[in-house]
């Protein structure tokens, strides 16, 4: 049943992963929005996340190369941050760097606990961790097999 305004309310499924920009926003509302720059590739878009990561000092920073994996993208990076601010803030930087420099809204998901949180651009997925989190979850032994990490 519409609520006030004409627009229904949206479901909690809805929103699994959330626009970390309001030109997402925007673009829900029908506002324009400019056009997009050339998307990168994956590898410079691992190289600048990687770089992202380094500059706001990410812990114990992974990549994992997932090509001939999985579909889900072409790299996984696992990092980790000393409190929930800094994982918040490695994550929240991270999507507004790539929004800044290449024109595309990441998908972000676990901002609001802090403990873990996904950093969806397509292309390369970006887990960041707590350390106690991290630990307890192991995800780099479920992708990484027989390969080595970065």
């Amino acid at each position: 049943m519409p609520s006030a305004g004409g627009r229904t309310a949206p479901k909690k499924e809805d929103n699994v992963l959330s626009p970390d920009s309001e030109a997402a926003n925007a673009a829900d509302r029908g506002a324009a929005v400019t056009a997009a720059q050339t998307r990168p590739s994956s590898d410079e878009l691992l190289a600048f996340i990687l770089s992202s990561l380094d500059e706001d000092k990410a812990e114990d920073v992974v990549q994992i190369d997932l090509r001939g994996k999985t579909a889900i993208g072409d790299h996984m990076v696992v990092a980790t941050g000393r409190s929930t601010r800094q994982v918040t803030a490695l994550a929240t930087k991270l999507a507004e760097r790539i929004k800044q420099d290449f024109g595309f809204v990441c998908k972000t998901e676990g901002r609001d606990t802090g403990d873990w949180v996904l950093v969806d651009t397509g292309d390369v997925i970006v887990h960041v961790f707590r350390p106690e989190v991290r630990e307890f979850y192991q995800i780099e032994k479920m992708w990484l097999g027989g390969d080595s990490a970065v």
